[in-house]
């Protein structure tokens, strides 16, 4: 069974930052494109920010591009989301997400190419 456990959020003033980790378990973890999306009060879940297979290939959400970094260690079976420069805005529920094997076709951005999630974790960016 295919576990994603997300840690590292909490309650931050803006300009500061956080490192979210999501463990991986019950996959090769290498194989899989990963991605973070976020979810606000009375809003939908929107993409965050992705990264493939070879851990060379980044994507990024417009509104956090530049201050956010997203990164994984295949031989920890981790992906990380440094996030730098927080802003109230950035206040949601974030959640890590499994993707499409290598070589598969993969639209990156579209939460419905990613099959697994994890619980989500808080985090709150005050003012």
């Amino acid at each position: 069974q295919v576990q994603l456990i997300e840690s590292g959020g909490g309650l931050v003033q803006a300009g500061g930052s956080l490192r979210l980790s999501c463990v991986v378990s019950g996959r090769t973890f290498s194989r899989y494109a990963m991605g973070w999306f976020r979810q606000a009060p009375g809003k939908e879940r929107e993409f965050v920010a992705a990264i493939s297979w070879s851990t060379s290939i980044t994507f990024y959400a417009d509104s956090v591009k530049g201050r956010f970094t997203i990164s994984r260690d295949n031989a920890k079976n981790t992906l990380y989301l440094r996030m730098n420069s927080l802003k109230p805005e950035d206040t949601a529920v974030y959640y890590c997400a499994g993707g499409p094997s290598v070589g598969s076709r993969w639209l990156y951005n579209d939460r419905s190419d990613y099959g697994v999630w994890g619980q989500g974790t808080q985090v709150t960016v005050s003012s």
